[in-house]
């Protein structure tokens, strides 16, 4: 049997291109360029019907280290807790109060971005403090 050699992370929203823009910043990927013969993604979206326009984003890990990010319109909102969540991992390592001003900082950072804190795990006997938080959209990710 052969190996997965790659992944991508979809994400079902209302605003594909808000909200990959809003991961975009908070992990540094870059959307990919647009198609041959296109200045830009807006030229190439004004030749698709109304129904496709703005009907998806994708963006990637320009190291090509982290997984390709696809985000793609859906009627339905968001009812319930994600069944899966992003971690982003920004205190690896650290342990205490060294760990939680790390997590806090991220968080200051991104709340400006559309993201909302919801609230702290306090580190217990397994685990250590992670921070759980909503995107543009509420869905819901942790600072780890």
């Amino acid at each position: 049997m052969a190996s997965v050699k790659q992944i991508q992370v979809a994400f079902d929203c209302a605003s594909p291109e808000r909200v990959g823009r809003f991961w975009c910043e908070v992990l540094g990927y870059v959307p990919p360029a647009p198609p041959e013969g296109f200045a830009s993604w807006d030229d190439f979206t004004r030749t698709l019907p109304p129904e496709q326009q703005d009907s998806w984003f994708a963006c990637s890990d320009p190291t090509g280290v982290g997984p390709r990010l696809y985000f793609q319109r859906v009627p339905e909102g968001k009812v319930t807790k994600n069944r899966l969540h992003l971690d982003v991992r920004v205190g690896t390592g650290l342990v205490g109060a060294e760990r939680l001003a790390t997590l806090e900082a991220e968080c200051a950072r991104l709340i400006p971005l559309g993201a909302k804190r919801v609230r702290l795990l306090p580190a217990d006997e397994e685990n250590e403090s992670c921070l759980v938080m909503q995107d543009v959209e509420g869905n819901e990710f942790c600072l780890s």
